[in-house]
Protein backbone atom coordinates (compact mmCIF):
# COMPACT_ATOMS: atom_id res chain seq x y z
CA UNK A 1 0.00 0.00 0.00
CA UNK A 2 3.41 2.06 0.53
CA UNK A 3 4.46 4.75 3.06
CA UNK A 4 1.56 7.09 2.86
CA UNK A 5 -1.40 4.19 4.10
CA UNK A 6 -2.19 4.22 7.39
CA UNK A 7 -1.14 0.54 8.84
CA UNK A 8 -4.09 -1.29 8.16
CA UNK A 9 -4.07 -3.26 11.44
CA UNK A 10 -3.79 0.42 13.35
CA UNK A 11 -7.35 1.42 11.90
CA UNK A 12 -10.65 0.83 13.67
CA UNK A 13 -13.51 -1.34 12.42
CA UNK A 14 -15.48 1.70 10.80
CA UNK A 15 -12.38 2.93 8.92
CA UNK A 16 -11.63 -0.48 7.79
CA UNK A 17 -15.27 -1.34 6.52
CA UNK A 18 -15.13 2.30 4.36
CA UNK A 19 -11.92 1.65 3.00
CA UNK A 20 -12.75 -2.01 1.93
CA UNK A 21 -16.37 -1.18 0.47
CA UNK A 22 -14.43 1.59 -1.38
CA UNK A 23 -11.99 -0.98 -2.94
CA UNK A 24 -14.98 -3.47 -3.36
CA UNK A 25 -16.82 -0.86 -5.66
CA UNK A 26 -14.16 -0.99 -7.64
CA UNK A 27 -12.35 2.50 -6.16
CA UNK A 28 -8.59 2.44 -5.29
CA UNK A 29 -6.94 5.53 -3.42
CA UNK A 30 -4.82 5.76 -6.46
CA UNK A 31 -8.10 6.26 -8.55
CA UNK A 32 -8.75 9.02 -5.87
CA UNK A 33 -5.06 10.68 -6.18
CA UNK A 34 -5.27 11.06 -9.81
CA UNK A 35 -8.51 13.02 -9.22
CA UNK A 36 -6.61 15.30 -6.58
CA UNK A 37 -3.38 15.60 -9.38
CA UNK A 38 -6.17 16.70 -11.77
CA UNK A 39 -7.50 19.09 -9.25
CA UNK A 40 -4.18 20.68 -8.24
CA UNK A 41 -1.49 20.34 -10.70
CA UNK A 42 -1.82 23.37 -12.65
CA UNK A 43 -1.77 25.27 -9.38
CA UNK A 44 1.11 23.03 -8.03
CA UNK A 45 3.42 22.65 -11.24
CA UNK A 46 6.24 20.79 -8.48
CA UNK A 47 3.04 18.37 -7.15
CA UNK A 48 3.76 14.93 -6.76
CA UNK A 49 1.89 12.11 -6.34
CA UNK A 50 3.08 10.92 -2.74
CA UNK A 51 1.37 14.32 -1.73
CA UNK A 52 -1.96 13.56 -3.21
CA UNK A 53 -1.83 9.91 -2.03
CA UNK A 54 -1.20 11.45 2.07
CA UNK A 55 -4.10 14.04 1.28
CA UNK A 56 -6.48 11.66 0.37
CA UNK A 57 -5.46 9.11 3.13
CA UNK A 58 -5.74 12.21 5.91
CA UNK A 59 -9.08 12.82 4.20
CA UNK A 60 -10.52 8.92 4.96
CA UNK A 61 -9.29 8.72 8.37
CA UNK A 62 -11.79 11.07 9.10
CA UNK A 63 -14.62 9.86 10.85
CA UNK A 64 -17.56 11.92 8.97
CA UNK A 65 -16.00 10.91 5.91
CA UNK A 66 -16.25 7.01 6.85
CA UNK A 67 -19.86 7.46 7.82
CA UNK A 68 -20.68 8.96 4.30
CA UNK A 69 -18.64 6.42 2.72
CA UNK A 70 -20.38 3.74 4.74
CA UNK A 71 -24.08 5.44 3.72
CA UNK A 72 -24.03 6.29 0.61
CA UNK A 73 -22.13 2.91 -0.33
CA UNK A 74 -25.08 1.00 1.69
CA UNK A 75 -27.95 2.93 -0.35
CA UNK A 76 -26.50 2.23 -3.60
CA UNK A 77 -26.10 -1.76 -2.83
CA UNK A 78 -29.48 -1.52 -1.40
CA UNK A 79 -30.62 0.21 -4.74
CA UNK A 80 -28.43 -2.78 -7.25
CA UNK A 81 -30.88 -5.07 -4.89
CA UNK A 82 -34.16 -3.99 -4.85
CA UNK A 83 -34.49 -3.27 -1.70
CA UNK A 84 -35.92 0.11 -1.80
CA UNK A 85 -39.35 1.27 -1.87
CA UNK A 86 -40.81 2.67 -5.50
CA UNK A 87 -40.57 5.70 -6.31
CA UNK A 88 -37.06 6.00 -4.34
CA UNK A 89 -35.99 2.70 -5.78
CA UNK A 90 -35.86 3.79 -9.38
CA UNK A 91 -34.76 7.53 -8.62
CA UNK A 92 -31.40 5.86 -7.32
CA UNK A 93 -31.23 3.62 -10.28
CA UNK A 94 -31.35 6.22 -12.80
CA UNK A 95 -29.38 8.45 -10.71
CA UNK A 96 -32.03 10.85 -11.55
CA UNK A 97 -30.64 14.84 -12.11
CA UNK A 98 -32.98 15.69 -10.03
CA UNK A 99 -32.58 13.91 -6.84
CA UNK A 100 -29.55 15.61 -5.71
CA UNK A 101 -29.86 14.31 -2.09
CA UNK A 102 -26.30 12.09 -2.94
CA UNK A 103 -24.68 15.65 -3.97
CA UNK A 104 -25.78 16.80 -0.63
CA UNK A 105 -24.56 14.10 1.13
CA UNK A 106 -21.10 14.14 -0.11
CA UNK A 107 -20.86 18.06 0.98
CA UNK A 108 -20.86 16.92 4.66
CA UNK A 109 -17.28 15.60 2.97
CA UNK A 110 -16.34 18.76 1.14
CA UNK A 111 -16.87 20.93 4.18
CA UNK A 112 -14.71 18.96 6.72
CA UNK A 113 -11.95 21.40 4.53
CA UNK A 114 -13.54 24.94 3.97
CA UNK A 115 -15.03 26.24 1.28
CA UNK A 116 -12.53 25.74 -1.58
CA UNK A 117 -13.48 22.13 -1.61
CA UNK A 118 -16.99 23.40 -2.99
CA UNK A 119 -15.38 25.05 -5.78
CA UNK A 120 -13.40 22.25 -6.49
CA UNK A 121 -16.48 19.54 -5.67
CA UNK A 122 -18.73 21.41 -8.30
CA UNK A 123 -15.73 21.45 -11.10
CA UNK A 124 -14.70 17.77 -10.57
CA UNK A 125 -18.57 16.46 -10.36
CA UNK A 126 -19.19 18.51 -13.91
CA UNK A 127 -15.80 17.04 -15.87
CA UNK A 128 -16.37 14.04 -14.56
CA UNK A 129 -12.61 12.97 -14.97
CA UNK A 130 -11.17 9.28 -14.36
CA UNK A 131 -12.59 6.95 -12.00
CA UNK A 132 -15.35 8.99 -11.79
CA UNK A 133 -16.65 8.49 -15.69
CA UNK A 134 -16.81 5.28 -15.30
CA UNK A 135 -19.01 5.26 -12.18
CA UNK A 136 -21.31 7.53 -13.21
CA UNK A 137 -21.84 5.10 -16.17
CA UNK A 138 -25.47 4.37 -15.91
CA UNK A 139 -25.28 0.72 -18.48
CA UNK A 140 -22.51 -0.66 -15.72
CA UNK A 141 -25.41 -2.58 -14.49
CA UNK A 142 -24.50 -0.91 -11.04
CA UNK A 143 -25.63 1.67 -9.00
CA UNK A 144 -23.34 4.56 -8.06
CA UNK A 145 -25.37 7.18 -7.19
CA UNK A 146 -23.62 8.03 -3.93
CA UNK A 147 -20.56 6.73 -4.68
CA UNK A 148 -19.33 9.25 -7.60
CA UNK A 149 -20.33 11.96 -5.69
CA UNK A 150 -18.32 10.72 -2.37
CA UNK A 151 -15.74 10.19 -4.24
CA UNK A 152 -15.24 13.36 -6.23
CA UNK A 153 -15.84 14.91 -2.52
CA UNK A 154 -13.43 12.72 -0.77
CA UNK A 155 -10.93 14.51 -4.04
CA UNK A 156 -12.37 17.66 -3.35
CA UNK A 157 -11.66 17.55 0.41
CA UNK A 158 -8.49 16.28 -0.48
CA UNK A 159 -7.29 18.85 -2.81
CA UNK A 160 -8.20 21.65 -0.55
CA UNK A 161 -6.39 20.12 2.63
CA UNK A 162 -3.15 19.85 0.21
CA UNK A 163 -4.30 23.98 -1.05
CA UNK A 164 -4.31 24.84 2.39
CA UNK A 165 -1.22 23.22 3.25
CA UNK A 166 0.62 24.62 0.22
CA UNK A 167 -0.55 28.22 1.84
CA UNK A 168 0.88 27.40 4.58
CA UNK A 169 4.54 26.90 3.84
CA UNK A 170 4.65 29.60 0.49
Amino acid sequence: MGEYMKNFENMDEVEKKARGLLEERGVTINDIADLVYFLQSKYHPNLERSECLENVDRVLSKREVQNTILTGIELDILAEQGKIQEPLLKILQQDEGLYGVDEVLALSIVNVYGSIGFTNYGYIDKQKPGILESLNDKNSGKVHTFLDDIVGAIAAAASSRLAHRAAHTE
